[in-house]
């Protein structure tokens, strides 16, 4: 049996182990909480399986990656699939052109129609975009059950093991940001949330906001939560949301309903994302391991299949030209 180390318990490192245990592999996970990483940028996802939506900014790569990782989650029961619905105030409708001609799968909405689809947002936005095939998961839910499944189906968690060469066998390096000791090219894109309690405001898919200036995600946690984020922010600092970030996140909240504006704040926080200088993410042998990384804003979206290619690249020695670089495709020695 093959034994494996992967290094990091995000969503990325998380969907390695599940693929390598569907190899049979014996396989240890680097994980110092004992499970899900909660200091990872997957912690503070959103969760919005939207392969349409991301070709708005994204390369055809990422559609192809993304509709792959939504049947993932779709086959595991986290999914919920009720499509996302895109508007734009009365002022910006070239944007909503724009991201429409950006896009694929949507469906024309007229005022009336987005009212019959989300009662909440009748008369507020005189046109709209229906992706029907999109949804969401819940990350964080979804990060746990899959580690109890990995446990219990013989992974072990280990904060102590530093590489596989210390117990024999391959390294899979899913660290995220941290991964720059061996990746120098990452930068990290912060992205921020918000979660909010708003009982009496009854909106059921998930809705983006193409406001001017910053474009708004709203995802339905149920039982009256919804999680509030902007798409990217191009700064790497650490820590907790500025006062200037929140006004504006919450600002563009109240803009797609008032009723934002009286929401509860449970929580508020920010994460950095992993990216390369394209955006685009990549399969790397550095120092002995192969490192899985610069998954962007699309972690949940594309780690299943990058974990599929990731582990067949390992094993079988396939390689995968659209996410390896060509000095890189082939294992490098420590």
């Amino acid at each position: 049996m093959t034994a494996v180390t992967v290094l990091g318990s995000g969503v990325v490192g998380l969907c390695v182990a599940a693929e390598l245990v569907a190899h049979r592999c014996d396989v240890t996970v680097v994980a110092p909480s004992g499970g899900p990483d909660v200091s990872a940028c997957s912690w503070w996802a959103a969760g919005m399986l939207a392969p349409g939506c991301e070709l708005e900014s994204a390369e055809p790569l990422i559609g192809a990656l993304a509709s792959e990782g939504a049947a993932f989650w779709q086959a595991r029961g986290e999914a919920e699939m009720r499509g996302t619905l895109v508007v734009a105030p009365p002022r910006d409708g070239s944007e909503l052109r724009r991201f429409a001609a950006a896009t694929l799968g949507h469906l024309r909405l007229e005022g009336a129609e987005i009212g019959a689809l989300e009662p909440a947002l009748a008369g507020r936005f005189p046109a709209g975009l229906l992706f029907p095939e999109e949804g969401q998961i819940d990350p964080r839910g979804a990060l746990g059950r899959l580690a109890s499944e990995l446990a219990a189906r013989g992974v072990t968690f280990d904060a102590r093991v530093a590489r596989a060469s210390d117990r024999g066998g391959l390294t899979v390096d899913a660290r995220g940001l941290a991964a720059r000791d061996v990746l120098p090219d990452l930068r990290g894109v912060r992205g921020e949330m918000a979660l909010v309690r708003a009982p009496d405001l009854a909106i059921s898919r998930t809705v983006r906001l193409l406001h001017p200036r910053w474009p708004l995600y709203l995802v339905p946690r149920g039982k009256g939560l919804f999680v509030l984020g902007a798409t990217q922010i191009e700064s790497e600092r650490q820590g907790g949301v500025t006062v200037r970030s929140a006004l504006d996140l919450l600002g563009a909240a109240y803009a797609l309903h008032p009723a934002l504006g009286e929401a509860e704040i449970v929580e508020l926080g920010a994460g950095l994302r992993p990216a390369f200088p394209d955006n685009l993410p990549r399969l790397r042998w550095r120092e002995g391991a192969l490192c899985v990384n610069g998954l962007f804003r699309h972690g949940f979206l594309c780690a299943p299949a990058l974990a599929r290619m990731a582990v067949e690249h390992l094993l079988e020695g396939r390689r995968f030209p659209e996410v390896m670089d060509e000095d890189c495709a082939q294992r490098q020695s420590a």
